[in-house]
């Protein structure tokens, strides 16, 4: 019922519409009730069951009366033109109501497709403005594979889903209520033997569909580790071809491939069965239709006519199919209700990451950062420990300290990242929770380990996040972030494609291009994370001379592993298990010849 109402509120942007389809698909349904019925009475003066009527009868708006005025102007079209022309006739009429059958049955479907594609649409982007806005955390328990199956199998099966069951929706509810509106008129006796038949068919279909949803959870939740196991290895192919482990990576593909295929091979087995199974209830049912119907007729009452019972099946057969696809939109549905919920995963998982409701104005930064007894604890392990730091406009923080010593964690909350667990972090005074967060990541820059670039132009690379950039601009932040040069030496300058992740550049020529990003931007406040520390001899000379460019007159928070790089940082705070421990200038750190002090003499040696 959640699913059916989150997909009822995806219509509300295209009601005109669907009640444009939900219009056109009555007079659908009435034309081809219409014509089906218009053969009831030529049939009834045909075989002779029925007399000519001679005398035109007073015309009222009711069913005997409609039924008297069909029978006197086809005596009239028999007695003047013979039965084979009045044949022609009521065949005419017949197919002039199958026209217009047609015609707005075709008119309901033209409404009807912008409305699937249209929620698909509004899915897939709302989908993706909600990875977008999560925050960090979310993603480190979430695996990215499994995360673009949603966005692209699941979204795909509900795009299926939607277009096999919008019919169950709009047309089939219409056609079958019109024509069983029709069958109670020709003879509530049999209706009431056929509702009857109906549920008992739908049972048995039912009891089929049973778990599908369940199953069908399943195999998408298969299909994303799949996913997953295909992003891991693409990231690390290099690995897997230097320790010659194509076999173990392969054999692991086809297990997960194979448990899968077994999976989807049930479910796709069940869903099959759909289609033949109501086409055979259908066709039991229609048996026994007719055999109560015959016995009808044949009764010493005579309770239907010969041709009321002919058209009684032809207006019964014309419900049978809808209640078929019916059946077949039900299995369809319920594997979509099942992408529904792990889509919803992401839809419905919560931000704590938010802007208050009445945000202070947009800090401009001119004074200090203070860490005011910081705690921050992530899946019941505390990362900080009640960290206090002030650093003031326009120095260069250094971050120190074994690898999960909590360096990373301390600058990823000053931009809200994440958020602390208690204390606070303070710019200019205010607790940055009272900005809006658009307005506090403004203030900062961050140059990354592994410099992250987008398969794309260097250009629009270096402008990425950045509004109205000139040419002048951009090249002006290549130049101080020692890229320009090689940029033109690329076949395209500024124009060059540099493949997926930056693969067609170098390490050093990546660390660059994201230092001109961060130049280009601006901003007061810079963070660089270990920004060197993958780089070889002559690239790092580079990258350090373009990140002392961009430190320039700004404020800098900077996580090093490479000590000798930090030499003349305004202050360095040692970090061990989430406390600073050690705090002071490089001289003054060696000189107390504590923990930093056995770090660099470890470098150096």
């Amino acid at each position: 019922m959640k699913d059916l109402k989150r997909l009822l509120r995806y219509l509300l942007p295209f009601k005109w519409r669907a009640l444009a389809n939900i219009l056109f698909n009555v007079f659908g349904a009435f034309f081809s009730l219409f014509s089906l019925s218009l053969l009831i009475p030529f049939l009834g003066v045909l075989f002779g069951t029925m007399p000519l009527v001679e005398v035109k009868p007073e015309f009222h708006l009711n069913l005997e009366s409609v039924s008297n005025t069909l029978y006197f102007y086809i005596s009239e079209v028999i007695r003047l033109y013979g039965k084979e022309i009045a044949l022609f006739v009521v065949i005419f009429f017949v197919a002039i109501n199958a026209l217009l059958k047609n015609l707005f049955t075709y008119l309901a479907s033209w409404h009807l497709a912008p409305i699937r594609l249209g929620i698909v649409r509004n899915l897939r982007n709302q989908l993706f403005y909600k990875i977008l806005h999560l925050p960090l955390g979310y993603y480190t328990e979430e695996r990215k594979g499994d995360i673009m199956s949603k966005m692209a199998n699941d979204v795909g099966e509900i795009e299926y889903s939607i277009m096999r069951s919008m019919s169950m929706f709009f047309k089939e509810p219409v056609v079958i209520i019109v024509h069983f509106v029709g069958l109670l008129l020709v003879s509530v006796k049999l209706t009431l033997f056929v509702l009857v038949l109906l549920p008992l068919s739908g049972l048995i279909i039912g009891r089929i569909g049973k778990n599908l949803k369940q199953s069908s959870s399943r195999t998408q939740q298969m299909l994303g580790g799949i996913f997953s196991l295909i992003e891991e290895t693409l990231g690390g192919l290099r690995i897997v071809k230097a320790f010659n482990a194509e076999k173990k990576s392969y054999e692991r593909f086809v297990k997960e491939n194979g448990e899968y295929t077994r999976m989807a091979l049930h479910i796709n087995r069940r869903q099959d069965l759909a289609s033949p199974l109501s086409e055979f209830l259908g066709t039991v049912v229609m048996g026994c239709v007719l055999w109560y119907g015959g016995s009808l007729v044949f009764s010493p009452e005579h309770a239907i006519s010969p041709e009321s019972l002919i058209g009684y099946m032809g207006l019964f057969y014309m419900i049978l199919n809808p209640a078929k696809s019916f059946s077949s939109s039900y299995f369809s549905l319920l594997k979509g209700f099942a992408s529904a919920e792990r889509i919803d995963t992401i839809l419905d998982a919560e931000n704590p990451i938010k802007s208050p409701e009445n945000p202070l104005p947009a800090p401009a930064f001119n004074t200090s950062i203070e860490y005011r007894d910081v705690h921050f604890t992530y899946d019941q392990r505390e990362i900080l420990h009640g960290v206090s730091l002030s650093i003031q406009r326009g120095m260069t923080v250094a971050l120190v300290g074994q690898s999960g010593a909590g360096k990373t964690t301390f600058v990823d909350l000053l931009p809200r990242f994440y958020d602390v667990s208690g204390g606070a972090i303070y710019i200019d005074g205010h607790d940055i929770r009272e900005y809006k967060v658009e307005d506090l990541r403004a203030l900062m820059g961050n140059v990354n380990q592994e410099p992250i670039l987008f398969n794309d132009t260097v250009y629009n690379n270096i402008t990425f996040g950045v509004e109205s950039a000139t040419m002048e601009e951009v090249i002006r932040a290549a130049k101080i972030a020692n890229a320009h040069e090689f940029i033109m030496e690329t076949e395209a300058g500024y124009e060059t494609k540099i493949g997926d992740r930056g693969s067609r550049l170098s390490g050093g020529q990546r660390q660059r291009l994201s230092i001109a990003r961060a130049i280009l931007k601006n901003p007061p406040i810079m963070i660089l994370d270990e920004a060197t520390s993958s780089l070889d001899t002559a690239s790092e000379r580079l990258v350090q001379e373009a990140l002392e460019h961009l430190m320039e007159n700004r404020t800098s928070i900077v996580i090093a592993h490479r000590l000798s790089t930090i030499k003349r940082a305004d202050l360095i705070c040692v970090l061990d298990d989430g406390y600073i421990v050690e705090q002071g200038k490089h001289e003054e750190l060696l000189a107390q010849g504590g923990i930093y002090a056995r770090l660099y003499s470890m470098q150096i040696w």
